[in-house]
């Protein structure tokens, strides 16, 4: 399966309800029709701040004023709330990729994701278990870099976190390592405890790595909705995140939820979940999310 099919397939229930709306309101007045275009975009979890952003460019555009040029307007508008693919930065190596997010949202699994498909691309991986705060949580991760074919650091649980990533940066330096991927705890309960340890973490991967590229990559459950917007401004804050990985995209009707990280935050969106399968987690590129979001502007499809 392409990549655009298996990004329609995860996006297919808010494809089909965006698409079903959009065939409703098709005639209809322009108040009604941005009034219901409205409530299409909220229930698609697009959130409300990046809604009014897109409704104020469509009623701007004046040659938008039957279906077709409504959808290719639309479509243009989406792309520019979303802007250009911007991939991970991974040269020169070794390349740090520090993973961060609450417990639950996925972060584990889309290391192990993560992980599998940097080694498909030929590339070396060593994972660092830094959420010393959880033993299952390390756990987890021997499983998956056993699943992904890879090393892993650990220390025994209650270790500190940035010496873990410490011994870990000089494995990677020494086995000539192409990738270092570190877990993070993700208890914002604890929040002050957490965003210190974060600004740790960070400071030794800059130090330690310094010369390559460090990913700061903050994983959302994309079933969560809005709350997934409050969890980002607490890790951005903390050590100023440079993408998202959105897991579980597949998972609702709520595919909009791209478009509300990417507007709320001004932020990209680097990776998506689609699936349950160790293959499913996918580069993000803007337009053919929107391809498979939208119908075709001829109508076909």
């Amino acid at each position: 399966m392409n990549r655009l099919n298996r990004l329609r397939e995860g996006l297919a229930r808010t494809r089909a309800q965006l698409i079903a709306r959009l065939g409703e309101i098709a005639g209809a007045t322009p108040a009604e029709f941005f009034e219901q275009l409205e409530i299409t975009l909220i229930e698609a979890d697009v959130g409300a701040p990046t809604t009014q952003r897109i409704l104020q460019q469509l009623r701007a555009r004046r040659d938008a004023t039957d279906q077709a040029a409504r959808l290719s307007a639309l479509r243009e508008i989406l792309l520019d709330v979303l802007g250009d693919p911007v991939p991970l930065r991974l040269d020169p190596p070794p390349a740090g990729l520090v993973m961060l997010g609450v417990n639950g949202a996925g972060k584990t699994t889309s290391i192990g994701k993560l992980a599998h498909r940097l080694k498909t691309e030929g590339r070396t991986v060593l994972l660092a278990a830094a959420d010393t705060f959880r033993a299952a949580a390390i756990d987890q991760l021997a499983v998956w870099a056993q699943r992904a074919g890879c090393d892993l650091v650990a220390h025994a649980p209650g270790a500190d976190p940035a010496a873990v990533v410490y011994d870990a940066c000089q494995a990677a330096r020494a086995r000539r390592i192409d990738v270092l991927i570190v877990d993070t705890a993700g208890r914002l309960h604890t929040k002050t405890n957490l965003v210190e340890e974060l600004k740790k973490i960070n400071r030794v991967l800059t130090r330690e790595l310094s010369g390559s590229p460090v990913e700061r990559l903050l994983v959302l459950d994309a079933t969560t909705g809005q709350n997934a917007i409050a969890q980002a401004r607490v890790f951005t804050e903390a050590v100023g995140v440079t993408g998202i990985v959105l897991a579980k995209l597949d998972g609702s009707a709520k595919g909009g939820a791209v478009l509300a990280v990417a507007g709320a935050l001004g932020l990209p969106v680097k990776l998506v979940g689609l699936g349950e399968g160790i293959d499913d987690l996918q580069p993000f590129d803007p337009r053919q999310f929107v391809d498979a979001l939208l119908p075709p502007t001829d109508g076909n499809g």
